[in-house]
């Protein structure tokens, strides 16, 4: 079985200007419903209110530079770099002095070889992006500002998949797909979004459980796809996981729901906390789109999960956050943590007794059948500690209850079940 292409895609989808609308957007989508065609694509025409909010014209970039006119040298040529403009730009035709144009140009005074990702969607404006040093090497005289673009009516897309299983509750899993020419803090999230679905297939002819997959520019999306969608998700959505910055190495992250004590909390919770490295965020550190799919009236039970948070790593919306940050290895990393998960919910995550008190385990070869101190090994104390946290609490509440890992649960949540010790159960058992 052939391992998920995660550098490939990284490569293939880095230079696309993705933005809320327009055609970097849509060619990434297109992208992603090659690999899994289970992804349909979806239209929110420009004007459709969607709550409080109004889908915005799709912007069209042809091209957009400056050029100081005695030299004709051309600097924040957007066609080297889609970070050099402010997304949404209006039209631009104008010469301008040094002076003025500074006013124009965003830089990054902490980072002065950066350029940052900046952008305008909600008022009309136009600017340049480029690095301090860049903006200090900018020789005097007059310059054309130039930017080609334009706004129509059309849509906002993105694109959504249904796996289903035998019922209808669902584990939703959400990225966005809006950020241009950055790595960790957008390519990341979408492409082990699509391994997810990519395993799920390969893995399991038929699911328990049915699993969306939703890929949507960040904010204006989440909220189009949930006013569209939000009886179905809050009717069936019993755990679901946003997806963003997974693709550095120097930690793990969870930012929490908005209670912090939802089945997508624990799975998470339990899986990062054994990591050398790992930082838990409460839900008043948001700033994703779980701000959306959490919010009062949706009310969907979702969780964060990033390597470094989005916000909390030196190359954070700018052009360092690149290709050479994000690496195959910890996309992999990440993708396991997921493989576990859904491997517990596919066997049931409320693992249950057969018997009242403990079952006699030397009968099966489950525990020493003769009583001396080295016969207790760690793994014998394990299972034993396991079995007598079954008492309704799903299998993530007791791996932070006892400290056992979550693979380790799993490898005995089969030993033992086939023993018919344990029995697998996918509902809350009521009125233990």
């Amino acid at each position: 079985m052939q391992n998920f292409k995660f550098t490939k895609c990284l490569r293939d989808l880095f230079n696309l200007n993705r933005s809320l609308t327009g055609k970097g957007t849509l060619l990434t989508i297109k992208y992603f419903s090659k690999l899994n065609p289970e992804l349909k694509i979806l239209k929110f025409k420009s004007g459709k209110k969607v709550f409080d909010w109004k889908i915005p014209q799709e912007w069209i970039i042809k091209d957009a530079y400056i050029k100081h006119i005695k030299s004709n040298k051309k600097f924040a040529e957007f066609k080297k770099n889609n970070l050099h403009l402010v997304g949404y730009s209006k039209s631009q035709k104008k010469i301008i002095d040094l002076k003025d144009l500074k006013k124009k140009i965003h830089v990054l005074d902490k980072i002065p070889n950066a350029i940052p990702y900046v952008t305008s969607y909600y008022k009309k404006n136009w600017g340049f992006c480029m690095s301090k040093n860049m903006l200090n090497r900018l020789p005097k005289g007059k310059y054309l500002a130039n930017i080609q673009s334009e706004f129509k009516n059309g849509h906002m897309n993105g694109a959504h998949a249904l796996l289903k299983g035998k019922v209808k509750k669902e584990i939703l899993f959400s990225s966005y797909i809006c950020h241009p020419s950055m790595a960790n803090n957008e390519l990341s999230g979408p492409i082990l979004l699509n391994s997810i679905l990519d395993f799920l297939k390969k893995n399991f002819k038929k699911t328990y459980y049915s699993y969306r997959f939703v890929l949507m520019p960040e904010t204006i999306g989440s909220i189009a796809y949930i006013s569209k969608y939000h009886r179905i998700l809050k009717k069936n959505t019993i755990a679901a996981f946003n997806l963003t910055c997974v693709g550095d190495g120097r930690s793990y992250s969870l930012i929490e729901s908005r209670n912090g004590n939802t089945i997508s909390d624990s799975a998470l919770k339990c899986q990062i906390i054994k990591k050398n490295k790992f930082k838990i965020y409460s839900f008043l550190q948001r700033g994703s789109d779980e701000r959306q799919y959490c919010s009062p009236g949706v009310d969907i039970p979702m969780a964060t999960f990033c390597r470094s948070k989005f916000g909390e790593y030196k190359e954070y919306h700018t052009s360092l956050d690149n290709l050479d940050l994000v690496k195959e290895k910890y996309l992999n990393e990440s993708l396991e943590i997921f493989k576990n998960i859904i491997s517990c919910f596919e066997m049931g995550i409320y693992p249950m007794p057969t018997f009242k008190c403990e079952p006699m385990m030397s009968k099966r070869n489950l525990y020493p059948s003769i009583s001396k101190a080295e016969n207790y090994s760690q793994n014998i104390k394990d299972r034993m500690n396991f079995i007598a946290y079954c008492d309704g609490r799903n299998i993530f509440e007791i791996s932070l209850k006892t400290g056992i890992k979550l693979e380790r649960l799993i490898e005995e949540y089969k030993i033992l079940s086939e023993a018919k010790v344990l029995k697998r159960k996918f509902e809350k058992k009521k009125n233990l």
